[in-house]
């Protein structure tokens, strides 16, 4: 009578490689939906041209120090010679004068051109959006699969740290932290980093409560793997799809506390050029020039709205029960 028994390693294994194989499956299947979706491939244009611009403008800025701005373009920085202010764009005239092709958004109440400071503007918002929901998704991803995984007086400690975190609003939060450390962008980025921990923490744990009660984890758990293994190799690749989506939605949130931060004086500096700073400086001016107000807006909410759109239609790919 031959034996039929598979070792528990083995056992492992196959469970291992059966679960890799219906992930690669399921990323497939969510891939052509996304692709389908209009609504997230117009998304996703928005963000790769942002990206893109953010990505160029922080070279120009941070390597040659805007001398391709200055060299073929407008100083975002530097105040104009000469310079008209508070001009309207293209045809359109007021008090300052008529629009113009040198301007073709207009200039701001120092005379700088507008549209090359919102261009330059992008960086800071994108920096500050991508890397901080970089970190707070890998913390809080860590600490809620560790505080999932484990349970018990493990999970009552990380999961009161956590609520404590959320217990204070989060603008608040980033304005003590910056007031006590510097008001430079690195110190913008970690108190945004920190905000965003609670919300992955929160949400992945939910998963990995449900999670790491499947078979490959018991079986895992069975053959004497390490829990460590077991938490990143298969705790947490098998609970990121919501967390994904997530990541995706929570930049533009960040991209909106990082224009608050500027607005109300936090955050880089004048004279670099923020989409929140360019707000500010335009509130006494609203009546004269009201487009010095409407485009940083307009791009802000152009960027966040990219966002949010790939991010639901990477919601309805992954689970398309979403849309019922």
């Amino acid at each position: 009578m031959s034996d039929s028994t598979v070792p528990a390693g083995e056992s492992t294994r196959v469970g291992s490689s059966t679960e890799e194989r219906t992930a690669v499956s399921r990323s497939a299947q969510a891939f052509r939906q996304l692709k389908r979706n209009s609504a997230s491939r117009a998304g996703l244009y928005v963000i790769g041209i942002v990206t893109l611009v953010a990505l160029l403008t922080t070279i120009d800025a941070d390597i040659f120090d805007y001398q391709f701005a200055a060299t073929f373009w407008y100083h975002p920085e530097n105040d104009p010679s000469g310079g008209e202010i508070l001009l309207p764009p293209i045809g359109i005239e007021n008090e300052f004068g008529a629009g113009n092709w040198a301007h073709p958004l207009g200039t701001d109440h120092r005379g700088r051109d507008i549209l090359v400071r919102l261009v330059y503007g992008t960086r800071i918002a994108v920096q500050v959006g991508l890397i901080a929901t970089g970190i707070g998704m890998t913390l809080g991803t860590i600490i809620g699969a560790v505080s999932g995984y484990y349970g018990g007086w493990v999970d009552d400690v990380l999961q009161r740290f956590v609520e404590s975190l959320y217990a204070i609003p989060f603008l608040i939060l980033v304005i003590a932290i910056m007031s006590a450390f510097g008001r430079e962008l690195g110190i913008a980025i970690v108190g945004v980093s920190i905000t965003t921990i609670p919300v992955f923490t929160r949400l992945i744990r939910s998963q990995v409560l449900s999670v790491r009660e499947m078979e490959y984890v018991e079986a895992a758990k069975a053959a004497g793997v390490r829990d460590r293994h077991i938490i990143f190799r298969h705790i947490i690749p098998n609970s990121l799809a919501p967390v994904l989506v997530q990541s995706t939605l929570q930049v533009g949130v960040n991209i909106l506390i990082v224009a608050s931060l500027s607005f109300l004086g936090f955050g880089v500096q004048p004279p670099t050029p923020s989409w929140g700073q360019m707000l500010a400086q335009s509130r006494q001016y609203m009546i004269v020039n009201p487009w010095f107000s409407i485009w940083p807006g307009i791009a802000i909410l152009v960027t966040v709205i990219g966002f949010n759109m790939l991010g639901d239609g990477l919601r309805d790919a992954i689970d398309p029960r979403s849309n019922d």
